[in-house]
C-alpha cells in the first residue's frame, strides 16, 4: 500500500466514526452554515501574487514542519501579508491538523479558507461548510468520476468553491466538468514524494481556460512562480515554505513583496 491508500483507508474509518457522533442535521445547524462564502477562484483571477498559504504542522514526507505556531497568529499574519487564500489541513493522523484549526482560522481572518482534506464522503463537505470553509479540495487520485461529480455539485449547492487536484493527464481528463472552479496540479508524485515543476508545465496546455489553474507543491521560491505564470497559472499553493519559519505571516509578507517587485 502506498501512503495515499493508507491515508484513505484510515479516513474511511474516521469519517464513519464522525458520522455516528455528529449527524448531518446537527452540522447544518452550525452558525457558520448560513454565512456568505468568499470565492477563492475570484480572488485568484484578480490577484498579482496568487498565493494560497497553508497552515500545516507536519506531513508524511517531512514529519514535523512546525508545532510551535498557533493558527490564530498564522491566519492573521497571512491576511496581513496579502495572500489570496489560506489552506488549513484538517487531517489529524498524518498532518497534525483538525477541524478546530479551521474554526480558529475562520474566527481570525476574512480570507477564503480551503479545507485541505482527503474527501471521500459527502459528509465531509457538509462538515467543511459547518466549520467555516469557503473551498473544498477534491483529489482525483482517490475518487471516481462519479464521485467527483457528486461531491463538486454538492459543494456548489452550498456555495463552496471546488479545487480539484490532479497529478497526471488521465486524472485531468476524468475530472473536467462545469462544477469545478479551479484545477490544481500537484507537482509531488504521491507515490514517491518526488517534486517536479515539469508536471505543472506539461498539464497546463490540457486545462481549459474556463478553470483557474493552480500549481501545488514544491513552490519554495519566487523563480518557481515566475516560471509557471506564463503557463497560465494564477494560483500557487505554498505549504512548508512559510510554516517552517518562526513567523509564517512575516515570511509570506517578504515573499509577496519580493514577488511583486
Amino acid at each position: 500500500m502506498n501512503i495515499l491508500d493508507k491515508i484513505v483507508a484510515d479516513k474511511r474509518k474516521e469519517v464513519a466514526l464522525r458520522k455516528s457522533l455528529i449527524p448531518v442535521k446537527q452540522l447544518e445547524q452550525s452558525i457558520l452554515f448560513t454565512r456568505t462564502t468568499n470565492s477563492l477562484a475570484t480572488a485568484l483571477k484578480t490577484s498579482t501574487s496568487g498565493i494560497i498559504a497553508e497552515h500545516k504542522r507536519r506531513s508524511p514526507s517531512k514529519s514535523v514542519i512546525n508545532h510551535n505556531l498557533n493558527v490564530f497568529d498564522v491566519a492573521k499574519g497571512y491576511e496581513d501579508a496579502g495572500v489570496c487564500g489560506m489552506s488549513v489541513l484538517t487531517d489529524g493522523k498524518y498532518f497534525g491538523g483538525s477541524l478546530d484549526d479551521l474554526l480558529t482560522a475562520r474566527a481570525s481572518c476574512n480570507l477564503p479558507l480551503l479545507r485541505k482534506e482527503f474527501i471521500i464522503d459527502t459528509y465531509q463537505i457538509i462538515e467543511a461548510k459547518a466549520y467555516g470553509a469557503d473551498v473544498i479540495l477534491l483529489i482525483a487520485a482517490i475518487l471516481t468520476r462519479e464521485e467527483i461529480k457528486t461531491f463538486s455539485e454538492l459543494a456548489k449547492s452550498l456555495n463552496l468553491d471546488v479545487l480539484l487536484e490532479v497529478h497526471n493527464e488521465e486524472e485531468l481528463h476524468k475530472s473536467i466538468m462545469p462544477s469545478i472552479d479551479m484545477l490544481g496540479v500537484n507537482n509531488r508524485n504521491l507515490k514517491t514524494f518526488e517534486v517536479s515543476l515539469e508536471i505543472s508545465k506539461a498539464l497546463s496546455t490540457l486545462i481549459p481556460n474556463d478553470f483557474v489553474k493552480v500549481s501545488e507543491s514544491g513552490i519554495s521560491n519566487i523563480e518557481a512562480i515566475k516560471i509557471l505564470q506564463p503557463y497560465g497559472y494564477k494560483g500557487f499553493l505554498i505549504g512548508e515554505n512559510f510554516m517552517k519559519t518562526d513567523n509564517a505571516g512575516a515570511s509570506a509578507t517578504a515573499f509577496i513583496n519580493a514577488l511583486n517587485q
